[in-house]
């Protein structure tokens, strides 16, 4: 397909975010058909960011990172903490200017920076919408595609660490400090009379304990002893040190350790040279290692999209069982999309194309640019659900949040075209300059 014209340029990108899109509903159909249900989704889903998605990090940054290429990735890295800080901030102000729910603070924030790019870049190579943006007659799309998919991995380890540094927080308000809106405070009330009557209509049964509830809780608490111990070493360190640990063990995460490794096997030539070499010339890890790791996380894109398609089949069964309507009030639908699919969208495209156009910042790779530009785009990340979960929110929150996640911000997708086809614009034109 000609990437030529703005309605083949825009018919492409649409294609691309349908295939997205029909993977979620591939989830819906192994829902349904109970493949799949919400349980074995939350451990595959954990799976992926524990084991498929360091193997992708691993496998990407390890293979196209080395020192010829590494200052390429500098402006990601920068421009990947300066939005998502941005979007932090947007998001706070937001939230306590217009009394919106505590929740929608990390869905602007933290954005699906890895599965969703990912996906949508093997669709626009099918489209063969990427082909006017190579570096030469020796480069194919599939070398582009393969170029940019660490360029995102880059962006996903930063976005990754934000979001499990950040994100409980985010999520709790700033612990506490953001005041909840006129809807939260109504929903707390509800919730607060139903837990208590629940409570109290309990039925005893064999395993029912005879200790009032607080003492139970404080004996499974003192029966922990070796956190208690542990917790008791590092409470005695000095304080400045104990805050230091504390600060570096939030961004300790199994896709920032593969990210990392893979980082290392990149710039250390012998490393780089052992681990992605043919066999014939000196790759000793590469046939069986190699492979391996990469066979593992090329799972990662494809598995936590039909994931999403679980998840909204799980919030369809119980809207359906009238558990919650999951109601989501449209000031946060309307101001999360116009954060995540049109201002950001709007602030990078010409930004970048000023330093692709007007300095050698970015270098002379357009599918970089291209990127770049697209990397703040998107819906937000399904991350927010497993923090839901850990952060302990409500069951109506996590209701709103699976509804807003699957059948809303997921469904309008396709509003990904526009920010395809700016880009793809604008790369062209940096390219005639």
């Amino acid at each position: 397909m000609s990437g030529n014209g703005f309605l083949s340029s825009f018919s492409g990108a649409v294609q691309a975010s349908v295939s997205v899109l029909l993977t979620i509903f591939v989830g819906v159909l192994l829902s349904q058909l109970n493949f799949l249900n919400e349980s074995s989704a939350k451990e595959i889903s954990a799976t992926c960011v524990k084991v498929f998605l360091p193997a992708l990090l691993f496998e990407k940054l390890g293979s196209n990172l080395h020192f010829d290429t590494a200052l390429r990735y500098v402006p990601v890295l920068v421009w990947s903490v300066t939005y998502n800080v941005t979007s932090i901030i947007i998001g706070i102000v937001a939230t306590r200017v217009f009394k919106l729910p505590t929740w929608v603070t990390p869905a602007i924030a933290l954005n699906n920076t890895t599965s969703l790019p990912l996906l949508l870049f093997q669709a626009l190579e099918a489209t063969g919408m990427l082909s006017g943006m190579l570096m030469g007659s020796s480069d194919s799309i599939s070398d582009a595609v393969k170029r940019a998919e660490p360029y995102f991995l880059v962006n996903a380890v930063v976005s990754d660490c934000l979001t499990f540094a950040v994100g409980p927080k985010l999520l709790n308000g700033l612990m506490g400090n953001s005041p909840a809106s006129s809807e939260d405070k109504d929903l707390e009330e509800e919730q607060h009379g139903t837990e208590s009557g629940e409570r109290a209509n309990e039925e005893p049964h064999e395993r029912t304990s005879l200790l009032p509830n607080y003492v139970h809780e404080n004996r499974t608490a003192l029966q922990n002893g070796a956190y208690a111990k542990g917790k008791h070493h590092f409470d005695s360190l000095p304080d400045w040190l104990r805050e230091t640990l504390d600060f570096a063990f939030q961004f300790m995460n199994a896709p920032t350790i593969g990210a990392v490794i893979g980082a290392l096997v990149g710039l250390i030539p012998a490393l780089h040279k052992a681990f992605s070499a043919d066999s014939g010339e000196g790759g000793v890890m590469n046939a069986w290692f190699t492979e391996c790791i990469k066979d593992i996380g090329q799972l990662f894109a494809a598995v936590q999209i039909i994931v999403v398609g679980v998840e909204l089949s799980a919030t369809m069964r119980r809207m359906k069982r009238g558990e919650s309507n999951g109601a989501v009030p449209w000031r946060s639908i309307a101001f999360i999309t116009l954060v995540r699919f049109i201002i950001f969208p709007l602030m990078s495209i010409p930004l970048f194309w000023a330093f692709a156009t007007k300095t050698d910042v970015l270098g002379n790779d357009p599918i970089l640019w291209f990127s770049i530009m697209l990397m703040a785009a998107g819906p937000p990340a399904m991350i927010l659900l497993p923090l839901a979960d850990v952060n302990g929110s409500s069951e109506h929150d996590k209701m709103r949040i699976a509804k807003f996640l699957t059948q809303i911000q997921y469904a309008i997708t396709p509003l990904m075209s526009l920010s395809v086809v700016g880009s793809l614009k604008a790369t062209q034109a940096a390219m005639k300059k």
